[in-house]
């Protein structure tokens, strides 16, 4: 593993944990330009098509949460059910990893039957934003369904420093 890049023992790691169903330590990521939210590195499968406008940041959620039903967003979690029963954002929805092939079949089935107009925020949380293996195929799928209004949540670290630290509300449980 010495003669892997950081950024793939990173990803490896991460990896490894949430097959395991373990948290890793997460060292901060580095700074970097949100514009372009992935980046391309080498093989991997994060491919930079996310754009500042996709995202939105938690403090913001959090006060679209706080507001309004009428004005509230759809919320699915597409991450892996260990981080949904661990804590997830109040009012979301588990819908499983759109990483995996049968993540991406039940994604695509919540969304079938909702009005396209909506407001759609999906969110993960697992890793650090940059090394997060769903987003961005929930964010591509919603896209290709014909949402208009798609949001990724911005997580830069993970669910518990970027948001249940921070206070904002999250539930525990079952999906």
């Amino acid at each position: 593993m010495r003669h892997l890049p950081p950024r793939h023992r990173s990803a490896l790691v991460v990896m490894a944990a949430s097959v395991l169903g373990l948290s890793a330590p997460y060292a901060a990521p580095p700074a970097h330009d949100t514009t372009h939210a992935h980046e391309v590195h080498g093989d991997s499968a994060h491919v930079d098509s996310l754009r500042a406008r996709d995202l939105i940041q938690p403090d913001e959620l959090g006060r679209l949460l706080a507001g309004p039903s009428a004005r509230r967003p759809a919320l699915l979690h597409v991450g892996f059910k260990v981080l949904y029963r661990s804590g997830h954002i109040t009012g979301s929805k588990y819908v499983g990893p759109a990483s995996k092939p049968e993540g991406l079949a039940a994604l695509e089935k919540v969304l079938r039957p909702m009005p396209r107009q909506a407001l759609l925020v999906l969110y993960c949380g697992c890793c650090p934003w940059k090394d997060c293996p769903n987003a961005l195929p929930a964010a591509r799928m919603a896209h290709a369904m014909g949402f208009k209004d798609v949001k990724v949540l911005y997580v830069a670290k993970n669910m518990q420093t970027d948001w249940i630290d921070k206070g904002l509300p999250t539930s525990e449980g079952e999906p």
